[in-house]
């Protein structure tokens, strides 16, 4: 009889949530950390240490990432703590992520779904990207403290806009577990070493 894989759900337990990311359905996009500009963001060295974190994960449970950068030429390139572990980004010029279609026609060939986004602006890319997906029929997912902007009240009313608007907000924490799913894992410790992590004061 042919072994069936182990899903890390037991044949009595409850069934898994659709509303719950899964390494098989999400993809990460980091959205636009440019050098010259994440620096006038606020609290911009916790977002980076987030975002570094989401692709530490994302790299160990196997869950495809892509990247955009804004106008590179005039504005620059990726910050290079997160540039090192990236694929070359797509370059873009309109504020939505939705302009560099390949990325996700590629997902959807994969069976991806949903879309975690983290970056920058929050008011700006990140919301027009989140609302455009979402009308594309992808389930998008933030990372409320893997995104920012420069003024708190740009960031924290694009939350609530994006909220009203159905996307899911979440942590990056959250984030980690909810792909591990089960202590049963095999990359558990890598991703309980993950969260052990201490963050920039």
């Amino acid at each position: 009889m042919e072994q069936q894989p182990d899903t890390g759900q037991k044949s009595d337990s409850l069934p898994r949530s659709p509303e719950l990311m899964s390494r098989d359905d999400t993809a990460l996009l980091v959205v636009d950390v440019l050098e010259k500009l994440i620096g006038l963001v606020r609290d911009y060295a916790r977002i980076v240490w987030n975002i570094r974190l989401l692709l530490d994960a994302a790299r160990v449970l196997g869950i495809s990432v892509a990247a955009t950068e804004q106008n590179p030429d005039k504005l620059g390139l990726t910050t290079l703590p997160l540039a090192k572990l990236l694929k070359p980004p797509a370059a873009k010029m309109a504020f939505s992520c939705g302009e560099c279609g390949k990325i996700f026609s590629g997902w959807r060939n994969e069976g991806v779904y949903r879309v975690l986004l983290c970056g920058i602006e929050t008011h700006v890319c990140i919301a027009q990207t989140a609302l455009d997906l979402t009308a594309a029929g992808f389930q998008v997912f933030v990372a409320a403290d893997a995104v920012g902007a420069r003024n708190a009240i740009d960031h924290e009313v694009a939350l609530r806009r994006l909220e009203t608007a159905g996307i899911v907000l979440t942590t990056t924490e959250a984030v980690i577990f909810e792909w591990c799913r089960t202590a049963a894992a095999p990359e558990f410790r890598q991703i309980m070493a993950l969260a052990k992590e201490t963050p920039p004061g």
